[in-house]
């Protein structure tokens, strides 16, 4: 039924939306960054295993292992001697470890000239990182055009808040749906920018909101997007 209204909407002209283009440097960055995700998450599982083995092993060479940082404990799980199946699985996922570490230091330096030559007055903005601006790029597409307006870009992010009114009681909740994705990079701009850059709220009547300008296609057009902050809690 739904597969049929949208057809029917489409070809009656009511359907006029603007499809997202994932061509050029924003496909490029979502490839990328679906790569660095997996990377990531197989480094967990590497680190998480050797600290799971660790627990069951003899004293000492929990004693030789015990470090602060996960790329210590590659290391030197990496260089222990083949001297028995506990030491061997401990080298295998030491190395794992080292390879994806390096994998992912590879592909942060590609997202990062990709950003930069893509949007480089969006990265100089304060609390806008490699990795948020490019899930912003990926997000919009390569059409940011097609957002009409800032509430359009704010809805695409959830970021924008949902009327919750009932009866007498006027009220606005948080908007769970949108790109959960581009939401979570919105909250972390917001959460970077009031810990190192604040900003008064933009007008008096607010009620604690704080403003994040992001801007999506070098220079040509700048959304502000707000971000809501119930009391005492950060919410995007």
């Amino acid at each position: 039924m739904d597969a049929e209204a949208a057809a029917r909407a489409v070809l009656s002209g009511q359907a006029n939306a603007v499809p997202k283009n994932r061509e050029g440097a924003v496909e490029a960055l979502r490839a990328l960054t679906i790569a660095r995700s997996s990377a990531i998450k197989a480094t967990t599982t590497a680190s998480n295993q050797v600290k799971a083995l660790l627990v069951g092993t003899d004293r000492a060479p929990r004693d030789h292992l015990r470090v602060k940082s996960l790329l210590q404990l590659s290391t030197l799980c990496s260089k222990l001697d083949l001297t028995s199946g506990m030491h061997a699985a401990l080298v295998s996922l030491g190395r794992r470890w080292l390879l994806l570490h390096q994998e992912i230091i590879e592909l942060d330096r590609l997202i990062r000239a990709l950003v930069r030559r893509t949007v480089p007055k969006l990265i100089e903005r304060p609390g806008v990182g490699i990795h948020s601006a490019a899930q912003l790029l990926i997000t919009a597409g390569g059409n940011p055009e097609r957002l009409h307006s800032d509430a359009a870009f704010a809805a695409l992010c959830g970021a924008s808040p949902v009327q919750a009114s009932s009866g007498q009681r006027q009220r606005h909740r948080l908007n769970r749906g949108g790109d959960r994705a581009a939401n979570n990079a919105l909250w972390t701009i917001a959460n970077n920018r009031m810990i190192h850059a604040p900003e008064p709220a933009s007008s008096p009547t607010d009620d604690g909101p704080y403003q994040v300008m992001i801007q999506l296609d070098d220079g040509r057009r700048v959304h502000h997007v707000r971000i809501f902050t119930g009391p005492g809690r950060g919410s995007s």
